[in-house]
């Protein structure tokens, strides 16, 4: 009888250290959903967004392995104007048209955003590797105070090294516009030649797909 009750007991016993073992960690589960949205900005539709949730699933250009080459870019409908604009730096050009390329990359920014920020090197790779034939149109919606003044807008131009036309937005007009609502910093739209919008992405990441778009819409009609 002993004997027995003693091995019930080490089979209870290794059932107790199994379901312990097994048991997952609700913890790290709620920190990660808790970690992905995007923070809120001084109007309630104005965001930022998130850099962990918009890379999530995206192509960076230090993504390991060959990326998918787009084929042909899904037409998602025409772009709308640019208008309302209080002026522009590093282009003699006045409007969208008379800055624009065969492609046209344009991004809603503000200086202080970090993930904006993030994205200047990619565009600055994009923009030195089609020369002429792609234009990068930064267009500026101030998110704080500070960031509406065009002389500090046009510093941090200069000192993060901005070199595309960037048009002020200074009313937000466009950056409402374009985006409805909700709206975000940045967001990155492709342009083809029939002002066609031929790619969307909110936040950091998609590098690739990006370039993919761009590249596929030089290659000729699509």
């Amino acid at each position: 009888m002993k004997r027995v009750l003693a091995a019930i007991a080490i089979t209870a016993l290794v059932s107790v250290v199994l379901f312990a073992q097994t048991r997952g960690d609700p913890s790290s589960e709620s920190a990660a959903a808790s970690s992905t949205g995007a923070s809120s900005a001084p109007e309630a539709s104005d965001r930022r967004s998130d850099p962990g949730s918009a890379s999530e699933g995206s192509g960076s250009s230090h993504s390991a392995g060959p990326q998918p080459t787009v084929q042909k870019p899904p037409d998602l409908g025409p772009r709308e104007h640019l208008s309302d604009i209080s002026g522009w730096l590093n282009t003699t050009g006045s409007s969208f048209d008379e800055v624009r390329a065969e492609v046209t990359v344009v991004q809603f920014w503000t200086f202080g955003c970090s993930n904006c920020k993030a994205t200047i090197p990619h565009l600055q790779e994009l923009y030195a590797r089609h020369g002429d034939r792609v234009e990068i149109i930064g267009v500026h919606a101030h998110e704080f105070e500070r960031e509406r003044d065009p002389d500090n807008v046009a510093d941090a131009v200069e000192e993060l090294g901005v070199t595309w036309p960037v048009a002020l937005d200074t009313n937000k007009t466009n950056f409402r516009s374009w985006q409805g609502s909700p709206r975000f910093w940045p967001r990155t739209y492709v342009i083809d030649s029939s002002d066609r919008i031929r790619f969307d992405h909110i936040g950091e990441g998609q590098y690739d797909e990006l370039s993919n778009t761009v590249d596929a819409l030089l290659k000729g009609p699509q």
